[in-house]
């Protein structure tokens, strides 16, 4: 006789669907989520809806090893942020307490856990005003979340949220804000039962010193010489609902350069925390001012050419070839002059000749009649035509 009931068999198919394994790959939006969450920054993942966004906060919960509370913003009440006013005895002589909501209890009691607000985007101005509080100062009611909880934030696009609001910018700016997309091979691959199991990034506890020596040297050079960039409030709403530079946003940054440079990350996923918390523009000259910062001293490569090494990425090796030759000019003198067009040789023989043509062409009408012409300009003939310049400087 058969005992089973009518959806036994069905929930032992579902147990077969369910009976999935993962395998390591590296995923640069997990890492930069996390690296945002290790830094105790809220962060705010935009995508459209049914991508993965929940599954990513799960499988980061269960890795950091947290309890996550989700929260939909957009199906509370602002008072469920702010508290809701408990009247006691005598209010008059001991105030009316504002009583947090039982999610918030629950994380104060565990000292630890992953808060994730999800439809944020659909939350009204008057929701979002109260979540001000939470983001930023941890707030709920008349309850602290301890340290060890870690707040995430997702939002759909407004032209697929449900009934969407712009973020408000005060809000907009508590935040990093990541793009989320989905990579087909990796649905496809979970589909067919392998999903991947992306690896955390490790801090190295031996460059905690140096990494955030290098993010404050790097930011306050930025805006040393960008005072511009200080505090930008974008004109149009939709982009005040996104990154934009403010000094609370340029503190977020440092920290996260600090935290990207001592885990090692990739410039990918550097750029992704930089322009998610100021802004495309701005984040891309941080970008450009950190490769500046780890190129070699002109004065280095002229006081010694035989053992220069020259960047491999043409822009950057552009820029140094700049400063060698801005260098001469400074300070002209024959010998610096010949060491010049010695690293030009070195340039011209190690990467793509038309990098030399400017820097040679300006070197050339550096040169003083005394000044002897050296063999190496003879090395550079083929590539830029410089002899026609400073050999008839040479003959008279």
């Amino acid at each position: 006789m058969d005992n089973r009931r009518p959806l036994d068999t069905a929930a032992a198919l579902l147990s077969l669907l369910n009976d999935t394994s993962t395998e390591p790959r590296p995923d640069s939006q997990l890492e930069a989520l996390t690296l945002a969450v290790s830094a105790d920054l809220p962060v705010l993942l935009w995508g459209e809806p049914g991508i993965g966004k929940t599954a990513a906060l799960t499988q980061l919960a269960e890795a950091l090893e947290l309890p996550l509370t989700t929260v939909i913003a957009s199906v509370h009440e602002p008072s469920d942020f702010s508290g809701l006013p408990v009247v006691g005895d005598d209010p008059a002589e001991q105030g009316v307490p504002m009583a947090p909501p039982d999610w918030a209890v629950r994380l104060v009691r565990a000292g630890r856990g992953l808060l994730f607000l999800d439809e944020l985007s659909t939350a009204p101005p008057a929701v979002q005003a109260a979540l001000l509080r939470v983001v930023l100062e941890r707030r709920v009611g008349a309850l602290r979340l301890p340290p060890g909880v870690r707040i995430v934030a997702a939002a759909n696009p407004r032209s697929s949220a449900a009934d969407g609001w712009e973020l408000s910018p005060p809000l907009a700016n508590r935040f990093v804000h990541l793009q989320w997309t989905y990579d087909h091979d990796v649905v496809v691959r979970g589909l067919g039962g392998t999903w991947p199991q992306a690896a955390l990034p490790q801090l190295d506890p031996t460059q905690l010193p140096d990494a955030v020596t290098f993010a404050r040297r790097a930011v306050c050079g930025l805006l040393s010489t960008r005072p511009g960039l200080v505090h930008q409030l974008p004109k149009s709403e939709a982009r005040r609902g996104g990154p934009w530079p403010s000094p609370r946003s340029w503190e977020m940054t440092l920290r996260l350069v600090a935290f990207a440079t001592a885990a090692g990350a990739s410039r990918e996923v550097l750029s992704m925390l930089v322009r998610g918390t100021v802004g495309d523009g701005p984040g891309l000259e941080l970008l450009a001012s950190l490769d500046r910062m780890d190129l070699p001293d002109p004065e280095t490569l002229l006081a010694d050419p035989r053992s220069a090494v020259l960047p491999e990425r043409g822009d950057l090796r552009q820029t140094v070839l700049d400063g060698v030759v801005e260098a001469v000019r400074k300070r002209p003198e024959q010998a610096r002059w010949d060491a010049a067009w010695a690293l030009l040789v070195l340039a011209l023989e190690t990467g793509a000749p038309d990098l030399v043509v400017v820097p040679a062409t300006t070197l050339a009408s550096l040169r003083r009649e005394d000044w002897q012409v050296p063999a190496a300009i003879e090395r550079l003939s083929g590539a830029v035509a410089l002899s026609r310049r400073a050999q008839p400087a040479g003959e008279r």
